[in-house]
């Protein structure tokens, strides 16, 4: 269970200091948890803390029981907790098959490897032996990603904006790869998200805006309350922390 408590930020812009988290109090224990909101509300700011990328101004980070607050992001790593960028890093010189097996934290057969690979709906043997490089699409390395994620095998995996950058194609893969996340994995998902398709897998919808929380429940309760012609955020004005 991970409990946020009066998490706080604030940061230096153009030499004036902003609050871009405002008192955030949340207690999340459900196994799929969306976080939505228009841009700039403090959305990616939130899950970088809750990764230790960055730290609160002030308040308190409870991973099942345990204050991981002043823990960095190695340390929460070993602590079970998983991050996946925005935009996926590639590594020169390193293959899939080494980045998996390093994610596990074990020896891992090639066999084991590509079952991770198919899990994710990749082609096992067109990718087990390449490089993480700029030959493979911002789709591939997304699917990639998520596949060392599911070898870590972690207790909080943490996303931020996973459809950004991926061209439709891709995109309706990755959805069909969350899915099969949802029934595969051990532990909680938090993923920052616009996107309908995965805003309706959620076991609970967070709105954040103006760096506070603005909404919070179950997708059937939330959902229809921002669903237009607009988009998910298409309710939350500038006023609240900017559009989507």
């Amino acid at each position: 269970m991970l409990e946020l408590k009066n998490i706080c930020f604030t940061a230096e812009e153009d030499g004036v200091w902003k609050e871009i988290l405002k008192n955030i109090s949340l207690t999340i224990d459900e196994r799929f948890v969306a976080i939505t909101g228009p841009n700039g509300g403090g959305k990616s700011t939130l899950i970088k803390i809750i990764a230790g990328v960055i730290t609160p101004t002030s308040g308190q980070i409870i991973l099942d029981g345990e204050d991981i607050t002043g823990l960095s992001i190695t340390e929460r790593a070993h602590k079970g907790v998983s991050y996946a960028f925005q935009q996926p890093v590639r590594f020169k010189g390193i293959t899939v098959y080494d980045l998996i097996q390093l994610a596990s934290g074990r020896q891992l057969s090639i066999s084991e490897a590509c079952q991770y690979l198919s899990e994710v709906g990749m082609c096992a043997r067109d990718y087990v032996n390449r490089e993480v490089n700029a030959s493979l699409s911002g789709g591939e390395l997304k699917r990639i990603e998520i596949a060392t994620i599911l070898a870590r095998s972690t207790k909080l995996s943490l996303f931020d904006e996973p459809e950004a950058g991926i061209d439709l194609w891709s995109f309706g893969s990755l959805i069909k790869v969350f899915e099969n996340l949802y029934e595969k994995i051990q532990g909680n998902i938090i993923i920052i998200s616009h996107q309908e398709r995965i805003l309706n897998m959620a076991d609970r919808v967070i709105v954040l805006a103006g760096g506070k929380v603005s909404a919070d429940g179950s997708r059937e309760a939330v959902l229809p309350t921002l669903m237009n012609t607009g988009g998910p955020c298409a309710k939350l004005t500038e006023a609240e922390g900017g559009t989507c």
